[in-house]
């Protein structure tokens, strides 16, 4: 399927050790050799780069690896499956907004009933701009976000925290749902079966990489199948696990109903 990379870091760094062995993912150390892209965080703001070509025989890609340094980065290598098609459109990440936020979206698996239910939703809060399960399901995500976000939680409020865990079971129901998100300040990781992270803490700066497999022999630790970790600055602040959140913020749970429609049978069974 794909792999997944994530950074947050207290300020900005060169995570450049961790991009080369993520960058030889795509076609090197293994075959995720239909696209890549690189999310990172420039002046607040989010730059993208991307192209639906081998990470491993990329110029470009080789050339940030050495070059970005960010306090947020959000990197995906792509082997297509749904659809089987390499185009820039079906690459990601994805970038849309949201709750009066830019979010980027990097998934690792397949939901492809997340296309249906997207669709059904009226009026939506996006529209994919590919053909990918992923943008779609990134669409249902931002829905569920948004709904909690209109009832005054705050992004970052643990109700919040905990509807995104529920949305991320819930579209995980459709197959396989591991993903990265971020508003640009925030690095949120979901585990449906295989996300790793290493930690590290220097004096007056901390920093985490998150990866689908670990991209060094350091000591990398696994998170729960089902787990929702949020980071900001290197930091973690808030996790859910189970139907449990807990945050930096002692709050109540909100109850909200997620707008996906029935899953199909035939999905329910689909090879992943």
């Amino acid at each position: 399927m794909c792999e997944l990379f994530g950074w947050s870091s207290a300020a900005p760094e060169r995570p450049e050790r961790y991009l080369r062995a993520f960058r030889a993912r795509g076609g090197a150390t293994a075959d995720h050799v239909d696209g890549w892209g690189l999310a990172y965080l420039v002046h607040g703001a989010f730059r993208v780069e991307k192209e639906p070509e081998p990470a491993a025989a990329s110029a470009r890609f080789a050339a940030l690896t050495g070059s970005v340094a960010s306090a947020l980065i959000v990197g995906h290598v792509r082997k297509a499956d749904f659809p089987p098609v390499r185009a820039l459109a079906n690459t990601h990440p994805f970038v849309h907004h949201c709750c009066g936020a830019t979010w980027v979206f990097a998934h690792n698996g397949l939901v492809p009933g997340a296309v249906q239910s997207s669709k059904s939703v009226a009026p939506p809060v996006c529209r994919a701009d590919g053909d990918t399960d992923s943008e779609h399901a990134f669409c249902l995500v931002l829905e569920a976000l948004a709904g909690c976000h209109a009832q005054g939680s705050g992004l970052q409020g643990a109700a919040c925290v905990d509807t995104l865990a529920a949305a991320a079971r819930t579209i995980g129901a459709f197959g396989k749902f591991n993903f990265l998100l971020s508003d640009s300040e925030r690095l949120y990781a979901y585990c449906h079966d295989r996300l790793h992270a290493l930690e590290t803490v220097r004096p007056a700066q901390r920093s985490i990489v998150i990866a689908t497999q670990p991209l060094s022999g350091e000591a990398w630790r696994s998170f729960e199948p089902g787990e929702l970790r949020v980071y900001r600055a290197g930091s973690l602040v808030a996790r859910a696990s189970g139907d449990i959140a807990l945050s930096e913020r002692a709050s109540k749970g909100l109850s909200v109903t997620f707008p996906l429609t029935s899953l199909p049978e035939q999905d329910l069974h689909r090879p992943h």
